[in-house]
């Protein structure tokens, strides 16, 4: 058993993590559904609760007794805490900003890197965590040390073991530039966070909170975890790292703000923090990153084909008026729109697609360009048609 779930307050903790469960879905709804949902939850909210911390901290250097004894300055004191909730909100941020194509970095195609970025630096403080805990045991054999927050931790080599698996993880992240929108502007897109890499993900962050977070692991760790990936599983597929930030931001506020829920009450569950289990959790999520990985570049390498997913402008307009003018339209189109190309069929397909609440994809090759002199040889545009008819013969859907 990974929980101590047992006794009188059974119950109670497998009623807090359903509670958990359903807000953290309930609350991502709210978030990523409306504009209006994601302005409050994560600028308008997070503001407020800076003044707060900002006022708590203000308070115990003056020593005033509110302040030393609030609950968030006694028990949510780690540096790992507001690292972790501050950075989870800057990617929702950013995801905001490339869903809603705000001013231009919405319209970047470059900031299309962020959400690779942002997923890595929260993967990194997870590592960095992990690996402080190895330290602070004083033997990689195993050994007890005592948190800032007052909670004993077990560290030992399973924290180096889960702390590699999280810098593979990094390097499963594959497809940033092919980031979207969905046409209802409700959802990041991101269509490589295939369930490969859901799955390795999911098993190494169990085990970072298992091991790191013993007292929150039961909502943090599983509900947490299983909010995003459960919404993205039944309807809104492609959407889990949207999903998974969203909730995270959201729950790093509500533990901030209320700790005692997980550390002090009747829906508090424990870790039981067996070694032997340690070891083999950190074994089974290095496991998966490796397998994840190798995946990923079995696929690759298999396919040995580059494809580049973005924006496209459709257009039946065959020439434009020569002009001075720049930047050039064309110029225009990549760099504030984000195309990547301009075709003159497609609009018919995905306008019919939408009528009909169809799913519709389609697939270019490029002959020459507008912005530079580049033009393709009939020997490239044949092997390149060639390419295109074997991508879409073994597409997935």
């Amino acid at each position: 058993m990974f929980f101590q779930i047992y006794g009188e307050t059974a119950g109670w903790q497998l009623l807090g993590w359903l509670l958990v469960f359903t807000g953290l879905v309930v609350m991502n709804e709210i978030a990523r559904r409306s504009k209006a949902g994601g302005i409050a939850c994560f600028l308008i909210l997070p503001a407020a609760l800076t003044v707060y911390f900002i006022a708590i901290y203000v308070g115990a250097a003056m020593g005033a007794e509110w302040a030393l004894n609030n609950d968030t300055y006694v028990h949510m004191n780690s540096w790992f805490h507001y690292a972790k909730l501050y950075a989870a909100t800057a990617g929702c941020i950013g995801f905001m900003i490339l869903k809603y194509h705000w001013g231009k970095l919405g319209k970047s195609h470059g900031f299309k890197a962020f959400p690779f970025i942002i997923v890595a630096i929260n993967i990194l403080i997870a590592v960095v965590s992990d690996f402080e805990s190895a330290v602070r045991a004083g033997s990689l054999a195993g050994g007890w040390w005592l948190s800032s927050e007052g909670v004993w931790l077990y560290g030992g080599w399973w924290n180096v073991l889960n702390g590699l698996a999280g810098l593979l993880n990094i390097f499963c992240m594959t497809g940033w530039w092919g980031i979207y929108s969905s046409k209802d502007k409700k959802d990041m897109l991101w269509p490589d966070m295939i369930w490969v890499y859901v799955l390795a993900y999911d098993i190494w962050n169990f085990q970072y909170t298992y091991l790191n977070l013993p007292t929150h692991s039961w909502y943090c760790g599983l509900a947490l975890l299983l909010a995003p990936t459960f919404a993205a599983a039944l309807w809104n597929k492609g959407g889990w790292i949207q999903n998974r930030a969203n909730t995270l931001a959201l729950w790093c506020m509500f533990a901030q703000v209320f700790p005692m829920f997980q550390d002090y009450s009747m829906f508090s569950t424990q870790s039981v923090n067996n070694p032997n289990v340690n070891l083999a959790v950190s074994l089974i999520a290095l496991a998966a990153n490796v397998l994840a990985l190798g995946y990923i570049l079995l696929r690759a390498k298999k396919q040995g084909i580059k494809l580049i997913e973005g924006n496209i402008h459709s257009s039946d307009v065959f020439y434009r008026q020569p002009s001075d003018a720049k930047p050039t339209y064309w110029e225009l189109l990549r760099d504030e729109r984000g195309c990547l190309c301009v075709e003159m069929e497609s609009f018919a397909l995905f306008a019919n697609a939408e009528v009909l609440g169809k799913n519709a994809a389609c697939l270019l090759t490029i002959s020459d360009s507008f912005v530079s002199p580049e033009i393709t040889t009939a020997e490239q545009r044949q092997k390149s048609f060639t390419d295109m008819m074997k991508v879409a013969l073994g597409a997935e859907y």
